[in-house]
C-alpha cells in the first residue's frame, strides 16, 4: 500500500463527509463507517508522524490547555451594528441611504442575525491560519486551536484549480444549536456546575476555555457571513461573495434574501420573525445590509457602525397568565428549585405550562406569590421564566412564599448556606440527589473505585441494581447480569468488582470524605480520622467535641454533627460496616515529629512534588498545612507563580521558603 497516497485519500474522504455531515446537513454514510474511515487515518499518521499536515481531519482534536490567550490586531475593524426596532426605522435607513449615495437603485440582503460570538477567520493560499474572537472590535484573542474543533470550519478551503488566494479573511458567529444547549445544561446539572442563561452565553464560554478539549465537547458550530479581507480575488457585491464563500467551503449564513426595496425588506423581516422560534439555532434580530460593495464603501461607518447596514431587532414576546402553584423540583446536586404551575399559555412557539423561578431570592425580589397573575418569557426564546408579577390583579389571600427547610423529595433537612442563592437536601440516601452522592463516594479522593464512572452509575440506577450507596458492596451478588450489560463483558465486570473489593480496606478519612458532608474537605476528613479513630467514635462525638480539634471551625463542626444525627446517614453507614467497609483509621505514626508545631502553606507551582505530594512529607513529619497565610503560619512553601499568598507573607514577614531549601530541612531533620 502506498501509504502516502492512502493518507491524502482518507482525508479528501473524510472532509468531503465532514461538509455533507456538517455544512449541508446530508449526512451519505453512517456513524460506524465514518468512524473506520477517521481511525484508519489516525492510526497511519501515528505510523508515519512526518506525513502529518496542519489541515488534516485528525487535527480538529482539543490539543494543550493553553495558560492564555494572545492579542489580534484585526486588519479589517469588526464592526457593530446599529439596532432598530420598528419598521419605521427600516425606512429612515433606507432613506438616508439613498440621500447620502445620491440614487433610488438600493439592493438590499437580508440574513438572520444569529446570536453567538463573532469571530475573524484567516487563510493563507487556501489554509486555515489564525482564528479571533471579535473582542473591542479592534483587538481580539487568537483562539485557534478551540476553533479548530468546531467542524464545519474548513481546515483547508476547496480552491478550484487556477485559482490562486493568498490571503482572506472572514467573518462569522459561532453558535451553538438549541438542542445542544439543552444537552449541554443536561451535563452540567449533573455534573453540579452551573448552568447556562442562553445558548449564547454557552456558546461565548465554551469557545474563550483556555482547554480545547473542553471547546471539542461543546457541539459549537458557525455561520459565515462577510468577507472582511480578500487578496487575489475581485468581489462585487455581497451576494455574489456569499456564493463564493461556499464554493469554497464554507457554511454561510442561511437563507439569506436579497430584496430589491425596503418593502420587500420589511415583508422578508416580518417572515422571518413568524419563524423565528421554529429555527434549530436562536437568532436576536435580522440583518439588512447594502448588497453592492462599492457603494459600502462610498458610505464608510461612523465611529460606532458602519452606514450601510442596520440590525432590526424583534420585541421580546411576553405573555400573561395566571401562577397556580409552585412546586420542588430536587436535582442531582440536592438542589431545590422552585418551579412555577401555570394557567397554559402559547408564547413564542409553542405552550407553557411550567416556568422557572430559579430560586429564593429570585421569588423575594419580585414578590411572587401563589395565585398571582404574571408576566412570561423565554429567556433566549427556550426557558420559560417569570419577569413581574401584575400588582394590581393580585388576589387578597396571596401570601409571601417561604422555601421548605425540608426536601420534599426524602424529607431530610434542606439548607441554605451563607452567601450561596441554592437550598439544598442534606440527605445522603434521597433519591433526588443519590447519582451524585454514589459519583462522588467513587471517586479518586474518596473510596477511589476504578472504573465506575458517571455512565455506569447511571446504568446501575436504571436498572435498579443500586438504590443506596451501601448497594455498590452487593453488585458481586450481580455478577452474572453485569456481564451481560451492553460493553461489559466479564473481564471489566471482574475488574470493577475486584476495585469495590479493595475500596472496602481504605482509611477511615477516605470514607468521611466519600459521604460527601457540607464543608467537611478531604483534609477535615483525615483531621477527624487522625482525631477520633473510629466511625464510632466519630458517631457519639459532640458538636464540641468536633470543634475542638484544630482546623475544624464552627460551621464545619455544625454541618457535620447535624449530617451524622440523621436517620439515613446512620443507616447508610450502618450497611456499610455489615458490608465490611473499613471503619478506623489506619494513619501510621509519623516519619518523626521534626515538624511539629509548624504550620506550613503552599502556593504556586513547585519544581518537582505536587502540592499533594508536599503536603503529605509535611504531615509525615508532624506539621500542618493550612491554606491561607496568617500570622500562625511559619513557612510558605512557594513555586512559580505563586500569586498573593506570597504577597500576604510577605507584608506578614513570614519566611518563604522554595522547594530546594525544603527538601534539604525533609532531609536534615529526619
Amino acid at each position: 500500500m502506498d501509504v502516502v497516497k492512502r493518507i491524502e485519500e482518507l482525508r479528501r474522504i473524510i472532509n468531503y463527509h465532514n461538509h455533507k455531515y456538517y455544512v449541508d446537513d446530508n449526512p451519505e454514510i453512517s456513524d460506524y463507517e465514518y468512524d473506520k474511515l477517521y481511525h484508519e487515518l489516525l492510526e497511519l499518521e501515528e505510523q508515519n508522524p512526518e506525513l502529518i499536515t496542519p489541515d488534516s481531519p485528525t487535527r480538529r482534536v482539543g490539543g494543550q490547555a493553553q495558560s492564555t490567550f494572545e492579542k489580534v490586531y484585526h486588519q479589517v475593524k469588526m464592526e457593530s451594528l446599529m439596532d432598530v426596532f420598528s419598521v419605521q426605522g427600516l425606512f429612515e435607513f433606507d432613506q438616508r441611504v439613498k440621500t447620502n449615495l445620491k440614487t433610488e437603485d438600493i439592493e438590499y440582503v437580508v440574513e438572520k442575525k444569529i446570536d453567538g460570538l463573532s469571530v475573524a477567520l484567516e487563510y493563507r493560499d487556501g489554509l486555515f491560519v489564525r482564528g479571533s474572537t471579535r473582542g473591542d472590535g479592534v483587538v481580539g484573542e487568537d483562539v485557534t486551536q478551540n476553533l479548530k474543533t468546531i467542524r464545519s470550519i474548513p481546515l483547508r478551503l476547496n480552491l478550484p484549480d487556477g485559482l490562486d488566494l493568498p490571503y482572506l479573511v472572514v467573518r462569522g458567529e459561532v453558535f451553538m444549536a438549541k438542542k445542544d444547549f439543552e444537552e449541554l445544561n443536561k451535563r452540567q446539572e449533573e455534573a453540579g456546575q452551573r448552568l447556562f442563561a442562553n445558548p449564547r452565553n454557552a456558546a461565548a464560554g465554551s469557545l474563550r476555555q483556555l482547554d480545547p478539549n473542553i471547546t471539542a465537547s461543546r457541539k459549537l458550530d458557525i455561520f459565515v457571513f462577510n468577507i472582511q479581507l480578500i487578496e487575489g480575488v475581485e468581489i462585487k457585491t455581497h451576494s455574489e461573495g456569499m456564493e463564493f464563500l461556499r464554493k469554497l467551503g464554507f457554511k454561510v449564513s442561511p437563507d439569506y434574501k436579497k430584496c430589491s426595496s425596503i418593502e420587500e425588506v420589511a415583508e422578508e423581516i416580518r417572515a422571518l420573525g413568524e419563524l423565528k422560534s421554529e429555527l434549530p439555532y436562536e437568532i436576536d434580530g435580522a440583518v439588512v445590509k447594502i448588497d453592492n460593495l462599492e457603494y459600502r464603501e462610498l458610505l464608510g461607518s461612523t465611529s460606532k457602525a458602519p452606514r450601510w447596514a442596520v440590525a432590526y431587532k424583534y420585541p421580546a414576546e411576553i405573555k400573561k397568565t395566571v401562577l397556580k402553584d409552585i412546586v420542588i423540583q430536587v436535582g442531582r446536586t440536592g438542589a431545590l428549585t422552585p418551579n412555577a404551575v401555570l394557567e397554559p399559555v402559547f408564547i413564542a412557539g409553542s405552550t407553557v405550562s411550567r416556568a422557572t423561578l430559579h430560586n429564593e431570592d429570585y421569588i423575594k425580589e419580585r414578590d411572587i406569590r401563589i395565585g398571582d397573575t404574571v408576566w412570561i418569557r423565554k429567556a433566549g426564546e427556550i426557558i420559560p421564566e417569570v419577569i413581574k408579577v401584575e400588582l394590581s390583579e393580585r388576589p387578597e389571600n396571596a401570601v409571601p412564599y417561604k422555601m421548605p427547610d425540608k426536601c420534599p423529595v426524602c424529607g431530610a433537612p434542606a439548607v441554605r448556606e451563607e452567601n450561596e442563592a441554592i437550598v439544598r437536601c442534606t440527605g445522603i440516601e434521597c433519591p433526588a440527589r443519590l447519582f451524585r452522592s454514589i459519583l462522588h463516594f467513587a471517586s479518586r479522593d474518596a473510596m477511589n473505585i476504578e472504573g465506575f464512572g458517571p455512565a455506569l452509575i447511571e446504568t446501575f440506577l436504571e436498572k435498579n441494581f443500586i438504590s443506596n450507596i451501601p448497594d455498590i458492596y452487593r453488585l458481586h451478588e450481580r455478577r452474572d447480569e453485569l456481564i451481560a450489560l451492553e460493553r461489559m463483558g466479564q473481564k471489566s465486570v471482574d475488574n470493577l468488582l475486584n476495585s469495590i473489593e479493595r475500596s472496602k480496606d481504605n482509611d477511615l478519612s477516605r470514607l468521611i470524605f466519600g459521604l460527601g458532608i457540607r464543608h467537611i474537605g478531604l483534609r477535615a476528613a483525615q483531621l477527624l480520622a487522625e482525631h477520633f479513630k473510629s466511625m464510632d467514635n466519630l458517631m457519639n462525638a459532640t458538636k464540641e467535641d468536633i470543634q475542638s480539634i484544630d482546623d475544624i471551625g464552627e460551621k464545619m463542626a455544625e454541618s457535620l454533627s447535624e449530617f451524622l444525627q440523621q436517620d439515613q446517614t446512620q443507616h447508610t453507614i450502618r450497611l456499610l460496616k455489615e458490608y465490611g467497609v473499613n471503619m478506623t483509621s489506619k494513619v501510621s505514626n509519623p516519619v518523626n515529629n521534626s515538624f511539629a508545631g509548624l504550620t506550613f502553606v503552599l502556593t504556586g507551582t513547585l519544581p518537582t512534588y505536587s502540592r499533594k505530594e508536599a503536603a503529605k512529607m509535611i504531615e509525615e513529619r508532624g506539621g500542618k498545612v493550612t491554606g491561607s497565610v496568617s500570622k500562625k503560619t511559619d513557612y510558605v512553601l512557594a513555586g512559580s507563580d505563586p500569586g498573593s499568598k506570597l504577597d500576604k507573607a510577605l507584608q506578614l514577614g513570614i519566611k518563604i521558603i522554595d522547594e530546594d531549601t525544603f527538601k534539604k530541612m525533609c532531609n536534615d531533620l529526619t
